[in-house]
Order: C-alpha cells, then structure tokens, then sequence
C-alpha cells in the first residue's frame, strides 16, 4: 500500500507524457488549437513533435493531392443550348492554418469548391455558343458520304472556334484559383469531364439519328436493289444472247447434217433407184407390220408389188 501514490503518481505521468507527443508522417500536416484558437504556424514535418497535453489538440490534415469531382449540372449555352456538363477539378491544403480557419474539415471544403467550380462553370458556359464548348481547334472536319447527303449536312459547322473546349477549361480554372486560394487551398486543375444533351433533347437528338440511319439504309437499299436489277437484265440480256447464238449454230449445223443427208440419199439413189426403192419398201414393211396389223391392199398397189414378186 506504500506503493500506490507512486504508481499512481507513474501512470498519471505516463499519460500526461503520452498525451505531450504526437507523430506527423509523411502524408500529413497539422496545426495546433488550444481552447479552439490555432497556436503557431502549421506543422508539415514529418517526425516527433510536442503539445501540452490535454490543453492543446491537433488536428490532421492531408498533403497529397486530392480530387473534387462535382454533380452533373444542366447549363444553358449562349446560343440557348440546354447541356449537362460534368467537371472534375484536383486540389491541395497549401496553408493549413488558413484552411483550418476557413473550412476546417475536408467535406466543408468539397462545398466551397462545388459551390465556386459549379458557379464559375456556370458563368463561362452560359456565355459561350455550344460549338465552342464542344472543339478545341479550327481544323476541318471531314464527313462520311451518307452524312454529306443527309440532313445533319445542313447544320455542318462554319462557324470559326475562338476559344475552345481547353481554353474554357483553363478560364474556369483561372478564375476559380483566386477565390479558392482564400480557403488556403491551391486548385491545381480544373478538366471538363463531360458535355451531353438534357434528356428531352437527347430523345430527340436519338430519334432523329435513328431517322437518318434508316434515311440512310432504305437508300442503301434501293441502290442494291436497283444494282441487282441491272446485274439480272444484264444476265438475262446475255443469256438471252448466249441462247440466240447456241440455237443459231444449233440450225446451222442441223441445216449442214439434213443437207449432208439428202445428199446421201440422192447419191444412194442415183446409184441404183430401183434397189433403193427396195430398201426403202422394206423399212416400210418393217415400220408398219407387226402381229396385231392388219393390211387391206389392192393387188395393183406399189406397195404389195414386191409381196407379188415372192410369191
């Protein structure tokens, strides 16, 4: 029991030694409030430091490069153009005492930049025409062959870029900077993510490609229909040709065989016509004679004459 004061008295010397050291790495920055209010400049070495326990705080807060990504808003363009425009910006605490001062946490301070970024996008966006927003440069554009003889053709740009996308986007940042640097942050870009139509343009803006696609395709069609209507004519007008030409050559060569043929017969015939006309008599008989025939001739027929003969 001698002891205990002395224990006591060690533990309580413990935590009161504890509680004076604090350890700020390589990622963190600090300041130091005592009854709320800072004492001393910010703290941005890494290593061992002292406060007077529990009447002094610390308060950490982040060297690293941090981001800031805002809410999709709608803005109207200065040739009335309603868009959605996502911007995302990245940042740094450059004077912590002042940040601790002005915002003193990191979700207050993702408020000022939403509230600054969003009202100077706002600002320049609303000012400028879509075009503008959309290209970064003057070059000229090149079209498909369908997008030429469609309707969008009328609506090609002609209208010279001043400015541009990345030059907007440097001119919301530059503006940003110097209200932001008042919350002892140091905005170190601003980038816009992305620029679409508001919904019920966009319906539109898709039907209306649509409509162009199928413009474009039923087009497509016709020209393949009416190019396999000419290739077919052109095949059936050489077909045709082809058949004329075969049947062409066809009668004349059946003209030479018939005439070759009665030749022949006229020369069989000139040779011995009494014996040719025997042949010819028999195939006759053969042709016209059979077993269920019957013939009625008269006995002064040439045709039974060589009957008459055999007998």
């Amino acid at each position: 029991m001698k002891n205990k004061p002395l224990i006591i008295t060690i533990i309580v010397a413990l935590i009161i030694l504890f509680n004076a050291f604090y350890i700020v790495n390589e990622i963190e920055q600090t300041i130091v409030t005592q009854f709320g209010q800072p004492v001393g400049d910010a703290i941005t070495a890494a290593g061992l430091h002292f406060k007077i326990p529990f009447i002094q705080k610390v308060h950490y807060f982040d060297r690293r490069i941090l981001e800031w990504d805002g809410d999709s808003k709608q803005i109207p363009t200065s040739d009335k153009r309603y868009i959605w425009i996502d911007t995302f910006s990245r940042w740094q605490i450059v004077d912590p005492l002042k940040f601790y001062e002005t915002t003193r946490l990191e979700s207050n301070a993702h408020s000022r930049l939403d509230d600054i970024i969003s009202g100077t996008t706002r600002d320049i966006i609303s000012s400028h025409n879509l075009i503008e927003i959309v290209r970064s440069s003057n070059r000229e554009m090149t079209f498909t062959a369908e997008y030429q003889t469609s309707s969008f053709n009328e609506e090609l740009v002609t209208e010279a870029i001043k400015q541009g996308r990345r030059e907007i986007a440097d001119s919301i940042f530059l503006q940003a900077k110097d209200k932001i640097a008042e919350y002892g942050i140091k905005l170190i870009d601003v980038r816009i993510k992305r620029i679409n139509y508001n919904k019920e343009v966009q319906v539109k803006v898709f039907e209306r490609m649509i409509s162009e696609r199928k413009k474009i395709a039923a087009k497509y069609r016709s020209e393949g229909e009416g190019k396999s209507a000419e290739i077919l004519g052109r095949m059936q007008k050489e077909l045709d040709q082809i058949q004329s030409e075969a049947y062409k050559i066809a009668q004349q060569i059946k003209g030479k065989a018939d005439a070759s043929a009665i030749k022949i017969y006229a020369d069989a015939y000139n040779k011995d016509p009494s014996f040719y006309e025997f042949l010819k008599t028999l195939e006759t008989y053969e042709k016209t004679m059979g077993k269920n025939n019957t013939l009625i001739l008269s006995t002064d027929s040439d045709y039974f004459k060589y009957l008459k003969r055999v007998e």
